[in-house]
């Protein structure tokens, strides 16, 4: 049983949003932020910046996808929650990546020089070069790189997932990172 059954006018709420009713949306914004925005402050282990960012995240995801809140199912903060844990995992999962790399990993993974990001370029220069970069390729290359490097997925439950076989993936992510290597060149002045 759901331990925070739906408050009689959620559905009401969730409908009147769905019609476009942005005053419905601000009253379920203004009774759960405080709760959610609680919610994810006492699981983030990374402080108020990222607790901040995780927040405005859920926000985002519930704006996207309100039509698939189910009252009948159970309450907004629940639905609101269950969003915040998969958001916390992404963030975990991408902070992870970033110590791996940041505790001296290749350089080599990010852009096939081996080099490293030029003396005085920052991080964050260099993850707006490196999206910048991304940017670039075509939208399938794009969904296998997430799929592996950001998602942390493995060839055959990539595979399994968009209904290929493993050596489809795998020569897809070759030429994919391929694709990558030669525009961060490019973009870098050293052409291939």
């Amino acid at each position: 049983m759901d331990p925070h059954p739906p408050e009689p006018d959620e559905a009401a709420l969730s409908a009147a949003v769905i019609r476009g009713d942005a005053g419905a949306w601000k009253a379920l914004y203004d009774r759960f932020f405080d709760a959610l925005y609680a919610y994810i402050h006492f699981r983030n282990r990374h402080g108020s910046d990222l607790t901040d960012e995780a927040v405005q995240e859920c926000w985002l995801i519930a704006v996207r996808q309100i039509r698939r809140f189910d009252p009948a199912r159970g309450g907004f903060e629940a639905w609101l929650r269950g969003i915040a844990v998969n958001v916390l995992r992404n963030q975990e999962r991408r902070l992870r990546k970033h110590r791996v790399l940041g505790a001296g990993a290749p350089q080599e993974c990010l852009d096939g020089t081996g080099r490293g990001a030029p003396p005085g370029e920052g991080r964050a220069e260099l993850a707006e070069e490196i999206a910048l970069v991304f940017s670039e390729l075509s939208a399938r290359y794009q969904a296998v790189l997430r799929a592996k490097y950001q998602d942390a997925l493995s060839v055959d439950e990539v595979a399994h997932r968009w209904g290929e076989s493993p050596k489809a993936i795998e020569s897809l992510l070759s030429r994919a990172r391929a694709a990558f290597q030669e525009a961060y060149r490019r973009r870098d002045g050293r052409e291939p």
